[in-house]
């Protein structure tokens, strides 16, 4: 589901990294997205075996230009609500550890069916 979640951010041309990976000491880029796999709870028990896990992911939105950080969350959201994803509302401001840059971050689900072994 990571994966997914990448190639999906990826396609707005920015790098996408695993929220924390980037070193508060190095320089970051311009413009990117972070993101962070919150919690996977499986559920839809039939015979003590589940049947899928809800994936829940935050994702980060990273910008030196403030208009940037207006749009692209939003634009970023409603392109995963296209392909599929639940998303938990409109994109947040957040604190930024750079000076340089401000932020916003909202929440988004995916849904990964077990295949039945019949």
């Amino acid at each position: 589901m990571k994966s997914q979640l990448i190639e999906l951010l990826e396609t707005f041309g920015y790098p996408v990294f695993l929220q924390g990976s980037l070193n508060s000491e190095n320089e970051y880029p311009d413009t990117f997205f972070t993101f962070w796999d919150f919690d996977n709870p499986e559920s839809a028990f039939y015979d003590n075996d589940a049947g899928r896990c809800v994936w829940g992911f935050w994702v980060y939105f990273y910008s030196i230009d403030p208009e940037s950080v207006e749009k692209i969350p939003e634009q970023a959201r409603q392109m995963l609500r296209a392909a599929g994803w639940t998303v938990g509302g409109k994109p947040t401001d957040i604190s930024v550890d750079k000076a340089t840059h401000t932020g916003a971050m909202f929440t988004a689900y995916n849904i990964e069916n077990y295949e039945s072994e019949v």
